[in-house]
């Protein structure tokens, strides 16, 4: 039965709904409006067209007018957030900002996922450093209070399969989070882009985690409050809580309560 189903093709992948949106009917305008803005208002695409322009002003004078006009553009925004020149928002209306979150330079959120309102959420305190990206393709990004994203780390939610970090993360350079990132492979007979993707429970980060810098964490592994994982390792199945653990793929390989 699932062969089938796969076989009739039961669900397009996020790039080929992207795909279609660009090249499929419709005005430039329109899906612009679709695909980058999330809004058909002009008003508000107005108003994002505005912002965009803010977003090359170098220096203090560029950090003072997005401070200004740039929290309009969200679901919600707190008090006294930065936002660096050069960053790309896609539906800035599903993304919500807490209390002094920082958005370093050259940083992508981008939110497209019609079915939902809370898409990208980031807690009080959140920093992400430069190069990060935060892609939800039918997926959401949770990050909670006081946590830190190093430069060039991605996180990407797919396929209806969230990526929750908790409140004191660190996550270090060049990592990469991803829910719903494996495709099906049964078929030999029609592309592997063609097989949709696996449903898995995403992933979900523990408060206090500290993840070293080049690491990868798949779809379906939870990493359990205050566990260690060191740079390079493959995260390919669940941590316990306050574990160590290195490797491709890791493996757990000491405990901080013992050793403390």
């Amino acid at each position: 039965m699932i062969n089938k189903i796969l076989c009739e093709g039961i669900m397009e992948n996020s790039q080929a709904k992207t795909h279609k949106a660009i090249t499929g009917k419709g005005s430039v305008l329109s899906k612009y409006q679709d695909v980058i803005v999330g809004s058909r208002s002009l008003i508000f695409l107005c108003y994002y067209e505005w912002c965009v322009w803010l977003s090359v002003i170098p220096g203090a004078l560029g950090l003072l007018l997005r401070k200004i006009f740039w929290p309009r553009l969200f679901g919600s925004c707190g008090k006294n957030v930065a936002f660096a020149p050069g960053i790309i928002l896609r539906h800035p209306r599903r993304i919500y900002l807490g209390d002094s979150v920082v958005i370093s330079e050259n940083c992508i959120l981008d939110a497209r996922n019609r079915g939902e309102e809370r898409v990208i959420v980031l807690g009080d305190n959140v920093i992400l450093a430069d190069n990060v990206v935060l892609s939800c393709k039918t997926g959401t990004i949770t990050i909670g209070r006081d946590s830190g994203i190093n430069s060039g780390c991605m996180v990407q939610s797919t396929n209806n399969c969230p990526v929750t970090i908790g409140n004191d993360a660190v996550i270090g350079q060049m990592t990469f989070l991803v829910g719903g990132g494996s495709y099906n492979i049964d078929r030999l007979n029609i592309p592997i882009r063609l097989q949709g993707i696996k449903a898995d429970s995403g992933v979900v980060v523990g408060d206090g985690v500290w993840l070293g810098g080049n690491v990868t964490v798949l779809g379906g592994v939870t990493i359990g409050e205050g566990a260690v994982v060191a740079a390079a390792a493959v995260v390919t199945k669940s941590m316990p809580p306050f574990s160590i653990s290195r490797g491709v793929p890791a493996r757990v390989t000491g405990n901080r309560e013992k050793e403390n």
